[in-house]
């Protein structure tokens, strides 16, 4: 399988979004994804990763047959849980440290410094039960239960594909009803992330990891029509989200555009959301591919895709670098914000440090013992 770099970048550009997203006093929060579209980065992560989904099951079904990539990714929402509890444990140590020592912090609910001390076995229960999913790691919550339902849904993915979409609209359609069925703490019940809505956006992906040559066969005589569209799509949006940004005498133009598009509901995923993801997703696919190709080459670029291949370890670290760079910005004045911008840049070349300690791993994991190796 030949590794598509740009993609790289733009999971590493997701995470450090998610990352600043997460600082509320973060500078470079004005200029992340989510101020200049419909979606965010949380709908890039996803889609991205159901993309890998799909090429990794094609490559490893095809090479080892349906019963090893079965085998595969069960062991591969193992790994995502346990992340989400060892991640969840690290999260509100950090934050009861922080707050023991007098750094105030809004990232997280501060509730879960006071859990993790006075009763550290209730609160791992609760995590790993994902009867309580933090904040910041919720969306680990979600990516534990598609991953595992992955070894009966890509059989019947790849078998009866449109069968197998109608099925995930359908699944979509009834996402909110369904997700309050699920017991929880919170109070209308649920998780966050409604995984019978988000479940829609990671199997296309994984539907464009596994039949992405033949929806190019199929869309090519068109591909300039669908471009076209596309292009209104994300335009749409990006003129949506830019317009509170002219005061009152935008309004009523925000407010007519909004009719079209209706209330935007992120947690179920919104139709909104994922038609327009879905447009990005082709105009990075195809007019905007060699563009991002020369991206990833660069300084950043490559910075940013060594992020990405992190995967799961650097989306851990990114949440708890953002309440630390949280509590850091929030011991500066406002008088003197512009000393956050400082912050941000740090927590960046951190979460890259730590990526990079991660794909050097291998130099380094031999010096510990075999039980405390991470695969």
């Amino acid at each position: 399988m030949n590794r598509i770099y740009w993609l790289d970048m733009l999971r590493g550009y997701a995470l450090v979004c998610i990352m600043l997203d997460h600082m509320p006093a973060s500078v470079m929060r004005g200029a992340t994804l989510a101020n200049f579209a419909l979606f965010d980065a949380a709908e890039l992560f996803v889609l991205l990763s159901g993309f890998l989904v799909g090429l990794v099951w094609t490559q490893v079904a095809t090479r080892d047959g349906t019963r090893v990539a079965q085998k595969r990714f069960l062991r591969r929402s193992f790994q995502v849980w346990r992340a989400m509890v060892v991640g969840a444990l690290i999260m509100a140590l950090l934050s009861a440290v922080l707050l023991q020592a007098g750094w105030r912090h809004t990232a997280i609910w501060n509730e879960y410094a006071t859990m993790v001390v006075e009763a550290p076995g209730t609160f791992l229960a609760a995590v790993g039960l994902m009867w309580m999913q933090p904040n910041l790691l919720d969306v680990l919550a979600l990516y534990v239960v598609l991953i595992l339902t992955v070894p009966l849904t890509l059989p019947a993915l790849t078998r009866w594909p449109v069968v197998f979409a109608l099925a995930s609209a359908l699944i979509w359609l009834f996402a909110e009803p369904l997700n309050s069925m699920l017991p929880n703490h919170r109070r209308d019940g649920g998780f966050l992330f409604n995984p019978f809505g988000w479940q829609v956006l990671f199997f296309a992906g994984a539907a464009i990891g596994v039949y992405r040559h033949k929806l190019m066969q199929v869309l090519r005589p068109y591909a300039g029509w669908v471009t076209a569209l596309c292009v209104v799509i994300v335009l749409y949006g990006l003129v949506y989200d830019l317009l509170p940004r002219f005061g009152a005498q935008a309004k009523p133009l925000r407010d007519a555009m909004g009719t079209l598009i209706g209330p935007i509901d992120k947690w179920s995923l919104d139709e909104a959301r994922f038609i327009s993801i879905l447009a990005a997703s082709w105009l990075a696919a195809t007019v905007l591919s060699a563009p991002l190709a020369w991206l990833a080459d660069t300084g950043p670029g490559r910075a940013l895709a060594l992020i990405g291949r992190g995967g799961l370890w650097s989306f851990v670290v990114c949440v708890w670098l953002s309440v630390l760079g949280d509590a850091m910005q929030l011991q500066i004045p406002d008088e003197q914000a512009a000393f956050r911008l400082g912050i941000d840049f740090l927590v960046i070349l951190m979460l890259w440090a730590m990526a990079a300690l991660w794909m050097a791993r291998a130099s380094w994991q031999v010096y510990l013992p075999r039980s405390l190796r991470i695969g």
